[in-house]
């Protein structure tokens, strides 16, 4: 049976990713699907509001969520797919390490998260013809101020006699 370690956070972002993989395996022994759910990040100042636990209780309800999508989707193929779910508490490479003891150093690892919105690259523009720019630098008003007052204070003096 193959084994396939697939980090998920969104499920309709995971099927496309996941659909070549669960095509091409249609024809083979079946497949054991190792779901590891990577929930959104909290910041470290939520737990002025909310508990730890309330927190894991979040994280879980999310990732039952996320796997009610998902593993329907998986197992709708021969029959032959086994589903396992895992939710990350902690760094993902230390889990990866736990996994692949557990099922083998040679299972495969799919990372089917949605990409990062500042990991997208932005789409280059067409290109203009350069144009020159004349940029001149202004004098340094370094004095505006002192001026100023030197002359409020030779007002005020004059005014005083």
């Amino acid at each position: 049976m193959n084994k396939i370690i697939v980090y998920v956070d969104d499920a309709a972002h995971a099927q496309q990713i996941l659909g070549p993989f669960t095509g091409r395996q249609a024809g083979g022994a079946g497949t054991h699907w190792i779901l590891v759910a990577c929930a959104p990040r909290m910041t470290h100042r939520i737990s002025k509001w909310v508990s730890h636990s309330a927190r894991e209780n979040w994280r879980a309800k999310w990732a039952d969520k996320l796997f009610a999508q998902v593993v329907p989707w998986l197992r709708s193929g021969d029959g032959q797919q086994v589903v396992s779910t895992v939710l990350a508490k902690g760094p993902l490479p230390e889990l990866l390490a736990h996994l692949q003891a557990e099922h083998g150093a040679g299972t495969q690892v799919v990372d089917a998260r949605r990409p990062k919105q500042e990991a997208v690259a932005p789409v280059a523009a067409p290109a203009a013809t350069p144009v020159s720019v004349l940029v001149t630098k202004k004098p340094s008003r370094n004095w505006s101020l002192p001026g100023s007052l030197a002359s409020l204070a030779a007002m005020f003096f004059l005014v005083a006699e």
